[in-house]
């Protein structure tokens, strides 16, 4: 991938909102004409999210891994009958065009060394995925074992870096318009998190200890490493249904089985490795036929060495007594509000339901129909709730694990999951249990 210049790739990204104008034109001359509204508004979205899908795979970098990442809450996306975005949106978690062979080859001569062929005297020139940093090939190593050979797109570096100097300069702005908005800090996060997937030996590092700690489970399996470099990651090969394929075929018992197992290493992951996988997007896990969850793309992560930290927990578990007095007596205790700010506590537990009201059951249905409801407005200032989740005092670097949250809960309605939630919370969520209230009688 050679990289575009700066100018360009803002221009490509600033054209997708420019084209939405352009189509509503379109869209009014049309109607004019006498096409049915119907059918111009269907094929103006199919357009459209076409030409989006099109733009973030062909510039790949930190603009495909933004499209990546609202896919997985789906609810993020423009709303249609015919659910044109959810379906176009969420092929960006495992349809991304990869490059030609012979662009990567150079980087695997430059990292492995002109005999990169004795290392890997196998290796289809097609690429079996890829991502929005790098694609993956199939190989065999010289003593026969099966790999993944993950390789860095050429010049990606560069386009990340273009792309995250244009999400902080947008940040910082939206910063100064409201002020109370942690946008910069989790922004400063970001960077961090993406500049680090650029480094396969950190990754590496990160994939080593997820599958040391994994070793002897019955529920994951996360494959060995075989070597790495800083743009080469080789590791063993694992056969899987992807999860969005599993939310497109499997019956419900499956569904089921597999989102028990990818709550439980997301939650639980931080306790048994210091480390939590901030990536949850679908196309980075897979069913094995064994039923064990597979992990894959460990380049996104975030060393907790205490595990989780309480604050999210204490915020679920404050949540969960139905008086407003008593929530708020609550929050106080658990240090989330200040003692001197008021606070809208109804309001904040309307705000924060989409959070809370799964823990307040021990299985809950997670559906596309009760996120569109729950979802709909969380990150919408316009919403008269929004205000009140300004009074929360959670620390800034820590907004990032509740991002990630965020992104399980959406891949757990992507696959209309019936899960156990209380004693799930209860026994890995960190600070639950110090303000959680005992739930209501059925």
């Amino acid at each position: 991938m050679t990289s575009l210049p700066q100018t360009r790739r803002t221009l490509r990204l600033l054209g997708l909102p420019a084209a939405s104008l352009t189509d509503s034109v379109r869209g009014l001359a049309r109607r004019a004409a006498g096409v049915d509204p119907d059918v111009v508004r269907s094929q103006l979205r199919r357009e459209s999210a076409d030409r989006t899908r099109r733009v973030l795979g062909e510039l790949k970098g930190g603009a495909l891994k933004a499209g990546q990442l609202v896919s997985t809450v789906e609810m993020l996306l423009p709303q249609d009958p015919e659910q044109t975005w959810r379906e176009t949106m969420t092929s960006l978690q495992q349809d991304v065009p990869a490059l030609p062979f012979d662009d990567v080859v150079p980087v695997l001569a430059d990292e492995l060394g002109p005999a990169w062929r004795e290392v890997l005297p196998v290796l289809d020139p097609v690429a079996s995925a890829a991502a929005s940093l790098g694609q993956v090939h199939r190989g065999r190593t010289a003593d026969g074992r099966d790999v993944a050979v993950k390789v860095q797109y050429p010049g990606v570096a560069e386009a990340l870096a273009t792309d995250i100097r244009t999400v902080a300069l947008v940040s910082t702005v939206a910063a100064r318009l409201a002020p109370h908005i942690a946008l910069p800090p989790l922004v400063s996060e970001l960077r961090v998190r993406l500049l680090e997937e650029l480094d396969y030996v950190h990754e590496a590092g990160v994939q080593r200890r997820f599958a040391e700690a994994y070793r002897d489970s019955d529920e994951v399996l996360v494959p060995g490493v075989d070597r790495a470099t800083r743009r080469v990651l080789v590791m063993d090969w694992m056969d899987g249904t992807p999860l969005a394929q599993v939310a497109r075929d499997a019956d419900q018992a499956t569904r089921d089985g597999i989102a028990v197992r990818y709550q439980r290493f997301m939650l639980g992951g931080p306790a048994q490795t210091g480390l939590l996988h901030t990536d949850p997007h679908p196309g980075n896990f897979r069913l094995l036929d064994d039923g064990r969850l597979g992990v894959l793309d460990f380049g996104s992560s975030l060393a907790l060495p205490d595990g989780l930290p309480p604050t999210f927990g204490r915020l679920i578990g404050a949540l969960q007594a139905g008086d407003p007095d008593q929530v708020t007596h609550a929050l106080r205790r658990a240090g989330l509000v200040r003692p001197d700010r008021p606070v809208r506590t109804a309001a904040l537990m309307d705000y924060l339901a989409p959070f809370s009201e799964p823990a307040r059951h021990e299985e809950f249905h997670y559906t596309r129909a009760w996120l569109a409801e729950q979802f709909g407005t969380v990150n919408d200032p316009r919403n008269p709730d929004f205000a009140a989740a300004l009074s929360l005092t959670i620390p800034a670097e820590q907004l990032f694990t509740h991002r990630v949250w965020l992104g399980v809960v959406g891949v757990l309605c992507q696959l209309e999951a019936r899960v156990p939630v209380r004693c799930e919370l209860s026994r890995l969520l960190p600070g639950f249990d110090d303000e959680a209230t005992p739930p209501p009688r059925q």
